[in-house]
């Protein structure tokens, strides 16, 4: 992992290569005279040297190229919210518990959450005449490509997401009831007939428009951790009732059923999430907004403290890419670290022997204003290959300065 430190002065040095490039707004007021000295340099270098901390920013998010996504990548609502929760911005997005249920159990394991759409041009529809071994009904076959896991990312937790709209006129009881099978294909169809692990089911009444949560963990890990060949997931609905009218009206799993509007399909067809750690950093965890630190006044401003330092990047040209959030405050710290050391300076007993032989020698140096301590950020983007990622970031933001 890149410690926090060399992360903040890779990003410091981007923003003072990007101020060669009229992009001063990231810039901090007293660091601009440090730029008037790099303007000599020949453009070609500058511009050379600017690819040089894109690419190594872009190792520290865990990605090979700069991703440039298609139109018709889409960003699913889940992930939306669930960054939002991430984030402490719930409140401000009108998020509340009761419209969202937070993966508390899956989250809790995973510092990354990947979104995968299924591969719609291999979907097995009804007309194929597939059935399930045992089964009562006409299932779905839906292929996800999960290639784009890298292999160092191991996964704890996976789900499908299916959605299904309330049916006014449904009746009571075992009238009003259906079931949702799903299941792992273990072998390729052959003859119309599916092969299939049952892994969830749920019973589920007719009157409530929700998303369906279904735990498919043990087909994906055995495809991403064992290497075991991907044959794809089987959605069954069974109505209970075996009322025609009923059939493939409220399940939102094929974008050939019949619903309206047509264009909602983009954001209610069939989502599999999957919850993995790279081995770097914390979990993801549920965050309250930030409230702003008071700053310290008088002479301690010129003291080791911190400042601001916000990294927009709208201004690198990565809103395209990285959906939320638009740019954050990282901080950064600066300031003396006069003798005698004071104790909201948060020292070392090694910094404040360090400055007391600085007073008496000066070829012994200062103690350094550093960060003391940092936090995460979490970010929702879409990388190289269009998929969906909400990943964690460790040492992200500085939330405390010292003399170190």
């Amino acid at each position: 992992m890149i410690p926090g430190n060399r992360m903040l002065m890779v990003i410091l040095l981007c923003q003072v290569l990007l101020g060669e490039s009229n992009h001063a707004s990231l810039i901090p007021e007293e660091g601009k005279k440090k730029v008037s000295g790099l303007q000599g340099r020949h453009p070609g270098q500058g511009h050379e040297l600017l690819r040089d901390f894109e690419a190594t920013l872009l190792h520290m998010f865990g990605l090979q190229r700069r991703p440039r996504p298609s139109r018709s990548a889409v960003v699913p609502q889940y992930l939306l919210d669930l960054y939002r929760l991430q984030s402490g911005e719930a409140e401000e997005a009108g998020l509340h518990d009761a419209d969202f249920e937070y993966p508390e159990r899956s989250a809790s394991r995973a510092n990354t959450v990947r979104g995968f759409h299924h591969e719609e041009h291999m979907e097995q529809l009804p007309s194929d005449g597939a059935s399930i071994r045992g089964g009562g009904g006409t299932p779905l076959r839906f292929l996800f490509n999960l290639s784009s896991i890298p292999e160092e990312e191991l996964l704890s937790a996976a789900e499908l997401r299916l959605y299904r709209r309330q049916i006014d006129d449904a009746g009571s009881g075992m009238e009003g009831l259906h079931r949702i099978n799903v299941y792992e294909v273990l072998k390729p169809p052959r003859a119309g007939q599916l092969i299939t692990r049952l892994l969830d089911t749920r019973l589920v009444r007719h009157n409530a428009t929700r998303w369906e949560s279904f735990d498919v963990s043990p087909a994906v890990l055995r495809w991403t951790r064992d290497n075991l060949p991907n044959h794809g997931l089987a959605v069954e609905v069974l109505h209970l009732n075996q009322t025609p009218r009923h059939q493939g009206r409220h399940v939102r799993v094929s974008r050939s059923l019949r619903h309206s509007p047509e264009e909602d399909w983009d954001q209610l067809r069939p989502l599999l999430v999957t919850f993995g750690h790279d081995g770097k950093g914390h979990p993801l965890t549920r965050r309250a907004k930030r409230s702003p630190k008071q700053r310290g006044r008088g002479k301690r401003n010129r003291n080791c403290r911190r400042h601001a330092l916000y990294v927009d990047f709208n201004d690198v040209n990565w809103n395209d890419w990285i959906v939320a959030p638009p740019g954050y405050q990282a901080y950064y710290c600066h300031g003396e670290c006069p003798f005698p050391l004071a104790d909201h300076l948060n020292s070392t007993n090694h910094a404040i022997v360090q400055t007391l032989v600085n007073s008496v020698n000066t070829n012994i140096p200062k103690a350094c204003c550093v960060p003391t301590e940092l936090s995460a950020i979490s970010m929702l983007y879409l990388d190289e290959h269009d998929k969906v990622v909400l990943k964690n970031y460790q040492e992200m933001v500085v939330e405390g300065c010292g003399c170190r």
